[in-house]
């Protein structure tokens, strides 16, 4: 898997914005099959940073019902973590 499959999109909020100031750490939202040394090589080949710690969280999708009453679910998706050496940083820009 390489680097663009295993990233899909960086999460841009509130409180990934504050961890990314405060901490160094960024948040990602990746493929549901890739592992943490998939996630810290795809990191380090994409933003050429060096990555020290990498924390993945899968979330399930929640059910919603749309406006006639049928009932469905949001995708489910993984979220990842990750934590770059001091120093280092990613341009959102």
């Amino acid at each position: 898997m390489n680097a663009l499959q295993t990233l899909k999109l960086l999460r841009l909020t509130e409180k990934a914005t504050q961890a990314s100031a405060d901490l160094g750490q960024y948040t990602f939202e990746v493929a549901s099959t890739a592992t943490k040394g998939a996630v810290r090589q795809a990191v380090e080949q994409t933003f050429k940073v060096k990555v020290t710690r990498v924390n993945v969280q899968n979330y399930r999708g929640k059910n919603k019902r749309s406006r006639t009453g049928r009932p469905s679910t949001t995708s489910d998706y993984k979220k990842a973590i990750v934590t770059l050496k001091a120093g280092d940083k990613i341009e959102l820009v």
